[in-house]
């Protein structure tokens, strides 16, 4: 080797070998396993993976369709609680339909029960009165201005109620019909 150029790369036989072993000296020696091994090896994983993902893709599709058949069932079921709380109702009034010889007296005690029935069966279904007494301040979210007459009474409260309105759990389904009193 030329001392005076470094980049001059050593030659084999100018490395030293140690006492006892050679230079690199690793252990038995491991050979690479070959293209065939390792094509083998690849076509297993793949077949693996393709055979998880065509199992997690038809447990989506089912999970899908099942959902798809939970939300049919559902919007065509969703009255089923509701009617089955009116049968009774309907029931009462066919029963004093069919009573001819009943008198005004007992047609309105039937009317009355009947109306009780009705009246349970919607509040069971959280369907509320919309009822507000007088006084109470216009709501425009649940009260529906017919008129406004001046009256000796605080602006914008109600002073009648001509109809009720009505709630499905929170949302109205018709408002109260009001008449609100203007300003003096």
């Amino acid at each position: 080797m030329d001392p005076h150029n470094e980049s001059q790369a050593p030659r084999a036989d100018d490395l030293q070998t140690p006492p006892g072993g050679s230079a690199l000296d690793t252990g038995p020696a491991k050979a690479p396993p070959s293209l065939e091994e390792q094509f083998a090896t690849l076509q297993a994983s793949h077949t693996e993976l393709n055979d998880a993902f065509l199992r997690a893709k038809a447990e989506a599709e089912n999970s899908r369709r099942r959902g798809e058949e939970e939300a049919s069932k559902a919007r065509k079921f969703a009255i089923e609680g509701f009617a089955d709380s009116l049968l009774p109702v309907k029931d009462s009034l066919e029963a004093a339909i069919a009573i001819e010889s009943a008198t005004p007296e007992q047609l309105l005690e039937g009317v009355h029960a009947t109306l009780r029935q009705l009246n349970q069966a919607l509040e069971r279904n959280k369907v509320l009165a919309i009822n507000p007494p007088v006084g109470t301040r216009f709501d425009p979210h649940q009260h529906q201005a017919i008129s406004v007459v001046p009256v000796q009474q605080e602006a914008n409260t109600v002073v009648s109620v001509l109809q009720k309105g009505y709630l499905i759990a929170d949302r109205v389904l018709r408002p109260a019909l009001v008449t609100v009193a203007g300003a003096n």
